[in-house]
């Protein structure tokens, strides 16, 4: 292999490896948005607070396509149990994601 293809060869091997770490950092930051959305919901945070808010708008919205998943008696608990799955869903798939942009 020559040294200008093995330079090419590592340049887009960290390329690709930024672009992992970039997309674990996404994943890690939408699931702590969903965490921190269920602890809001669960301790009855102040609705009125705009940080509050907007964190639970955030959630509701990463959340979207989980919404409904489960339907149980309770409001806390139900947005706990599907915002949570919609945690672990975004964490692992970015976390895959990031394991096929490394791989050779």
């Amino acid at each position: 292999m020559g040294t200008a293809r093995a330079d090419r060869y590592a340049g887009a091997a960290l390329a690709r490896a930024s672009i992992a770490r970039a997309v674990i950092l996404v994943a890690t930051a939408v699931a702590l948005v969903l965490v921190l959305g269920i602890v809001l919901v669960v301790l009855e945070a102040n609705r009125s607070n705009d940080i509050v808010q907007i964190v639970r708008d955030a959630a509701a919205f990463l959340a979207g396509p989980f919404d409904g998943l489960f339907t149980l008696d309770n409001n806390k608990a139900e947005r706990a149990v599907n915002w949570g799955i919609a945690a672990v869903v975004w964490y692992a798939l970015g976390r895959l994601i990031a394991r096929l942009l490394t791989r050779r």
